[in-house]
């Protein structure tokens, strides 16, 4: 059974930076034919799309909130993808989770088949 397991979260200040790792174990196939993607839920919100990177990495999709502070990366030899989050701001606040599909990246969680249990980021203001 595929695991999926975030770190990486934490307290920051507005402005501030944190890089999420998602470290993935376990596949029956190789982990190159999963696309990955990053969702976050903010309390009282539903779980929204984050961003979202192909197989091999040549392609990213990210939300608008995000384009231009977050990049999305991963490393298929260690199974693991990356969410580097710059210029942080109260409203990223939210447990980001990191989720994987197979094919092509999407922006749906009901597109996604595996998951992680989330890692908490808070931005201060």
């Amino acid at each position: 059974q595929a695991q999926l397991v975030e770190s990486g979260g934490g307290l920051v200040q507005a402005g501030g930076s944190l890089n999420l790792s998602c470290a993935t174990s376990g596949w029956k196939t190789p982990f190159v034919l999963y696309a990955m993607g990053w969702f976050r839920q903010a309390p009282g919100k539903e779980r929204e799309f984050v961003a979202a990177i192909s197989r091999f990495g040549g392609s990213a999709d990210y939300a608008e909130s995000g384009k231009g502070r977050f990049t999305i990366s991963r490393d298929n030899a260690k199974g693991t993808v990356y969410l580097l989050m710059n210029s942080l701001k109260p409203d990223d606040t939210g447990v980001y989770s990191c989720a994987a599909k197979s094919g092509s990246p999407g922006k749906s969680v009901y597109e996604y088949d595996y998951w992680g249990q989330g890692t908490q980021v808070t931005v201060s203001s």
